[in-house]
């Protein structure tokens, strides 16, 4: 049964991260029956053994959710949630893929277009889309900080309001504010737009105001996401907000630039007023030394650029200065900053 309160059935979330474990502590609380899957063994013996302790906007708090490991896992698998970092999505759902319900289906709790992935192994009938943008870090194994609270949106891919996704938006409900939406394609291309903010201000290790407060990284977010924005028009008739982000204000016209200050300083008010100072791309170059989800977000927006005759020079110099940081080459200086506007000859100027 594809739809129904989610009450009745077992939710199997993938990947316990700052999103996975938020969401599956919250549920789990509510009374929905949750198991945790992560791959980090320090991770599952923290959470078996102390609790996920979550701490942040709402307080300290220890919740004690079922979690196991991807080995552990069997089927069949009616709800599944997959959290997982974007390059982790083709081989979760080798997994997924075989234990899946016939009537089971995914929902993607990422960043990126996960979506179309997922919709690739089980059919877009059984995938349903979600736009996340609440601020999560994974601390350290069995420790995830709230960062701050933002409204989960939830979609099937062809934006028809069904009693599958009204039933998810009740659950989800439960650990964030949540709505149905008939454009989720709109949210997660909006999503890409402030990502490509995200990976450019997460080139510097400063937090985030203090890069959109500089007057070259304020141009370089102007162009970095004026160039996603008109990418994701070729794909989307509307490209959403994300919080205080408005990707719509970086539509050409003569005003462009008072427009784009306009959500780039409300956006820098907010990160300045957040427990949460830095991107979680930031935390990944930066303490955990990982892979960064750069090849799922900006790569997406300059090769659908490529397609589509749509320039992204900014885009495309800071696909490969991440690259250079995430490769150990480079460190994350200031001098980023120029090093993206000479390779892309966009925002130096007297």
């Amino acid at each position: 049964m594809a739809d129904g309160d989610l009450r009745d059935k077992p939710i199997t979330i993938v990947g316990a991260g700052a999103i996975g474990g938020t969401i599956g502590a919250y549920l789990d609380d509510a009374g929905y029956d949750v198991t945790l899957v992560d791959s980090a063994p320090e991770h599952v013996g923290a959470i078996r053994g102390r609790g996920l302790r979550i701490t942040g906007v709402r307080g300290k708090q220890t919740f004690h959710p079922d979690v196991i490991l991807p080995e552990e896992l069997e089927g069949p698998l009616e709800v599944a949630f997959l959290c997982v970092k974007g390059h982790f999505t083709e081989p979760a759902m080798e997994q997924l893929a075989l234990l899946l319900a016939p009537e089971g289906y995914v929902l993607s709790l990422q960043n990126g277009l996960n979506e179309a992935l997922i919709a690739e192994r089980v059919g877009a009938e059984r995938t349903v889309g979600a736009f996340v943008h609440f601020g999560a870090d994974l601390l350290e194994p069995g420790l995830i900080q709230l960062g701050y609270e933002e409204t989960i949106y939830v979609g099937e891919l062809d934006g028809k309001i069904t009693p599958r996704v009204e039933a998810l938006r009740e659950a989800l409900e439960h650990a964030m504010p949540a709505r149905v939406t008939d454009n989720i394609w709109g949210f997660l291309w909006g999503k890409l737009v402030f990502g490509a903010l995200g990976f450019l201000v997460s080139c510097v290790d400063a937090p985030v105001a203090e890069v959109i407060d500089d007057p070259l990284g304020r141009r370089l977010c102007r162009a970095v996401c004026a160039e996603a924005y008109l990418v994701a028009r070729t794909q989307v008739d509307k490209v959403e907000p994300i919080g205080e982000f408005e990707p719509e204000k970086f539509a050409p016209g003569d005003d462009m630039e008072a427009r784009a200050d306009g959500t780039l300083s409300a956006l820098a008010d907010s990160w300045r007023n957040s427990i949460k100072q830095h991107m979680g791309i930031w935390r990944d170059l930066k303490v955990k030394k990982r892979k960064t989800e750069v090849d799922m977000q900006v790569a997406q927006i300059v090769a659908t650029g490529r397609e589509q005759g749509v320039p992204t020079p900014v885009n495309a110099a800071v696909l490969d200065i991440v690259h250079e940081i995430e490769g150990g080459t480079r460190g994350m200086q200031w001098t980023n900053l120029e090093e993206i506007a000479h390779r892309s000859k966009v925002g130096l100027r007297s």
